[in-house]
């Protein structure tokens, strides 16, 4: 049996948690901060400072949930990046300070991979080669997964990410914050194809939802406020459906091409409930086997670096202590 402590602070989660065997998650702590509401978005200073005061608050929660003592723990993981530079820096040094005075093996980790991993914490292991789709306020990439769990990028946003134009959508229509979750509340029972919002079509398996985010503005300025406020299920629900569709259209290409066993989905944006449907309809019908992750693992969370440190505990893998951490992938 490997217990494994993951430390998760990469933006504005604070999140600590222990996992068995790269499986069984015994605890999984998370500490959202609100603060970043009155701004419409996540400040970076202020999202490091909150990470410190409740790192170790947090940290000794999820040992105490997981019925363990914390010299018990074979080794501590932390996320490392990409991420916010200040906030990233918070984790992996409690992580590092973990492993120096309980002498356990440290394992930095990739937050993109980590959530990808999140479907192994979900539904086991998927059949090899598999192809997955990370979508996030960050990040709207496509990968190819390994056996051992090795991933190479074939494709990702030129621009805005799929959940920084929900966010930013969002924003412009007033609909608060996280805007993501707000926008898919609104959109509940609108007609997607009331305003046909474009949907970029580009060459190989890249994103773009620039131009989608220009459109949305220069209606809300044409129609006005009147208009907008009568309709807003309607644009809402046309705004959600042309982030899916080309989310879904650009990962269809990239599955014609490559083929794979199995199809993963992953990230924040992977809790959108139309999202989730299409990808499971999309590829249910053509055999695939589909891996869509439980809402509590879509979102950021420590036992996606703990379930997925298990992948190096085992090849013996571990960190240098002197591991920085980096903003991009």
């Amino acid at each position: 049996m490997t217990l494994i402590l993951g430390i998760e602070t990469s933006c504005d989660e604070t999140s600590a948690a222990v996992v068995e065997d790269g499986r069984r998650v015994l605890s999984n702590v998370v500490k959202t901060q609100m603060s970043h509401k009155d701004f419409g978005g996540v400040v970076p200073d202020l999202s490091s400072r909150e990470h410190v005061q409740y790192i170790y608050e947090v940290i000794e929660e999820a040992v105490l949930k997981a019925e363990i003592s914390i010299s018990q723990i074979d080794a501590v993981s932390a996320v490392n990046g990409p991420g916010l530079v200040g906030s990233l820096m918070v984790g992996l040094t409690a992580a590092k300070g973990i492993s120096l005075r309980q002498n356990k093996p440290f394992i930095a980790t990739d937050h993109v991979k980590g959530h990808i991993y999140g479907n192994v914490l979900t539904s086991g292991y998927p059949e090899y080669p598999s192809l997955s789709l990370v979508v996030s306020g960050g990040h709207s990439s496509i990968f190819l997964v390994d056996k051992d769990f090795e991933t190479r990028e074939i494709g990702r946003t030129l621009d805005d990410a799929a959940g920084e134009a929900f966010d930013k959508c969002a924003k412009m229509l007033g609909l608060g914050y996280p805007g993501g979750p707000a926008l898919e509340r609104a959109a509940e029972g609108g007609d997607k194809q009331f305003k046909k919002f474009p949907i970029s079509k580009l060459d190989g398996f890249n994103f773009s939802f620039s131009g989608l985010k220009t459109s949305v503005m220069y209606y809300i300025k044409d129609e006005g406020a009147k208009s907008v406020s009568k309709n807003i299920n309607d644009i809402t629900a046309s705004i959600e459906y042309a982030i899916v569709e080309q989310l879904i259209r650009t990962f269809l290409k990239a599955y014609a091409v490559h083929k794979t066993k199995s199809i993963m989905l992953a990230g924040g944006v992977s809790a959108n409930r139309l999202l989730r449907r299409r990808f499971e309809d999309e590829f249910k019908k053509r055999g695939v086997s589909v891996y869509i992750p439980e809402m509590r693992f879509c979102t950021d969370n420590a036992a996606l670096t703990a379930g997925i440190a298990y992948r190096d505990f085992i090849k013996n893998k571990f960190s240098p202590i002197d591991t920085g951490v980096y903003s991009r992938s």
